[in-house]
């Protein structure tokens, strides 16, 4: 669908703003919540974003994910990977522990990718703690060579 030129205009500044407020928000590792409600609910999983001339690749770090909790949705340019961390099934109180780093609970993250994907052929698995997607870019985003014709 296409849109006119305001509203892509509107969409990339919505964006730029959001990745301000990302960059805002200190990220050190004894202040991430990631399994928390608010902004901060975006920093789980961490992942890698590569590409090549025909693919996107995300590598998200999720060990101990169920993986039929895990769900992957794109709009647009919008990935999203969302799942559940369960705790181990032992229940264990809380005035047991001496210390506890190992968040469990549901969580959420979207990340804009920086080129349009072929929805329909999207794959993805879970391996060894890792959630591996592989996205195809559509043929619009792949660059084309331009013949230049000389007179």
């Amino acid at each position: 669908m296409n849109q006119s030129p305001a509203v892509d205009e509107m969409d990339m500044l919505h964006r730029e703003i959001d990745r301000a407020f990302d960059d805002f928000v200190p990220m050190e590792p004894f202040l991430r919540k990631a399994f928390l409600p608010g902004r901060l609910a975006r920093a789980y999983p961490l992942i890698n974003l590569h590409g090549d001339k025909d693919n996107l690749y995300v590598e998200a770090v999720a060990p101990g994910i169920d993986p039929e909790s895990l769900n992957l949705t794109v709009v647009r340019n919008d990935l999203t990977i969302s799942g559940e961390k369960k705790r181990l099934p032992i229940e264990i109180k809380p005035e047991m522990f001496h210390r506890e780093e190992r968040a469990t609970g549901k969580f959420v993250r979207t990340i804009t990718l920086p080129v349009e994907i072929d929805e329909g052929k999207i794959s993805a698995e879970y391996k060894n703690g890792l959630i591996l997607i592989t996205m195809p870019k559509s043929e619009k985003a792949k660059p084309r060579q331009i013949q230049v014709q000389v007179s």
